[in-house]
C-alpha cells in the first residue's frame, strides 16, 4: 500500500491527512507532529510512508475550512476498511448533520441493533478518519462528552464550533 500525507496546524493543534490512491485512509488531531506521523506508521507498518504536502494540499484545505466553521459538509473520497457493523455505525454518523449531536444509543437504534450502544462506542474509537466520519457527534445518554480518541478537550471544541453560526467563524 502506498500512503502519502501532510501534517498542517490548525485551531486544534495539528492536522495529519493521509491517502491511498483510493482516498483518504487517516484524518488525524493531535499536538504533535510527529507523534501523528509515528502513530501513521504505527497503524501502517507494512505501507510505504512518504509525506507529500503537495499532493494532499486540496483535502488539507478542505478539512482546515470544516474546521473553522466555512464548510460544513464534507464529501471525501475515503479509503478505510470496516467490519460490516463499524460500516454501519460510520454510514449513520456522516448522517449525523453539523451541528447537532446524537447519543451512542440512538445510533445503535438508528443502525438497527438498540442494545449496542458500547460496541457503537468502539466503532467511534476505531475510526481512522476523524471529522470526516464526525465521531465527535455523538454524546451520552446524560448529554455528556464520553470519550473521544484526540482528546475530549477537542471533542467539546468541535461541537461548540458546530453549533455557532457560519457567519461567526472569525469570532471563534
Amino acid at each position: 500500500m502506498d500512503i502519502r500525507y501532510t501534517l498542517v496546524e490548525c485551531r486544534l493543534g495539528w492536522l495529519l491527512v493521509a491517502a491511498t490512491p483510493r482516498g483518504l485512509c487517516a484524518v488525524s488531531l493531535g499536538d504533535a507532529p510527529e507523534a501523528l506521523e509515528a502513530e501513521l506508521r504505527r497503524d501502517y507498518p507494512a505501507a510505504t510512508v512518504k509525506r507529500d504536502d503537495p499532493a494532499l494540499r486540496e483535502a488539507a484545505g478542505v478539512l482546515l475550512r470544516h474546521l473553522d466553521g466555512e464548510q460544513p459538509t464534507l464529501d471525501l473520497p475515503l479509503d478505510v476498511q470496516a467490519t460490516a457493523f463499524q460500516a454501519r455505525v460510520w454510514a449513520a454518523l456522516r448522517a449525523i448533520p453539523y451541528g447537532e449531536s446524537r447519543t451512542y444509543r440512538q445510533i445503535a437504534a438508528a443502525i438497527g441493533q438498540p442494545g449496542a450502544a458500547r460496541a457503537v462506542g468502539s466503532a467511534c474509537a476505531r475510526n481512522p478518519v476523524s471529522l470526516v466520519i464526525p465521531c465527535h457527534r455523538v454524546v451520552r445518554e446524560d448529554g455528556g462528552l464520553g470519550g473521544y480518541r484526540w482528546g475530549i478537550a477537542r471533542k467539546h471544541a468541535l461541537l461548540e464550533r458546530e453549533r455557532q453560526p457560519i457567519e461567526a467563524a472569525d469570532a471563534l
